[in-house]
């Protein structure tokens, strides 16, 4: 797992922004300290030197997730493959 950063707010339409400290993959799926599901990684915005993550929330009630630390899981299709030395 790998802090991506803390919650600054939650926008209208549920998604959250997110001060990124380091930056994941697009559709990496988000947790919570307890390893609990939050969402996904819906976009990286603004400038290079600071950008910001937008997480499309799946919560219900989304507001409790503001100022939160937040992680990511690397999904199964982002991963790595190996090649065969011939």
């Amino acid at each position: 797992m790998r802090r991506i950063g803390r919650v600054l707010h939650i926008t209208p339409n549920k998604k959250a922004v997110i001060k990124a400290e380091m930056i994941p993959r697009v559709d990496e799926t988000v947790l919570d300290e307890e390893q609990r599901p939050i969402g996904t990684v819906f976009e990286i915005i603004g400038p290079v030197a600071s950008p910001y993550i937008t997480v499309d929330v799946k919560l219900k009630d989304s507001q409790n997730i503001v100022n939160t630390l937040l992680y990511v899981s690397p999904s199964s299709k982002h991963k790595k493959r190996s090649r065969r030395r011939k």
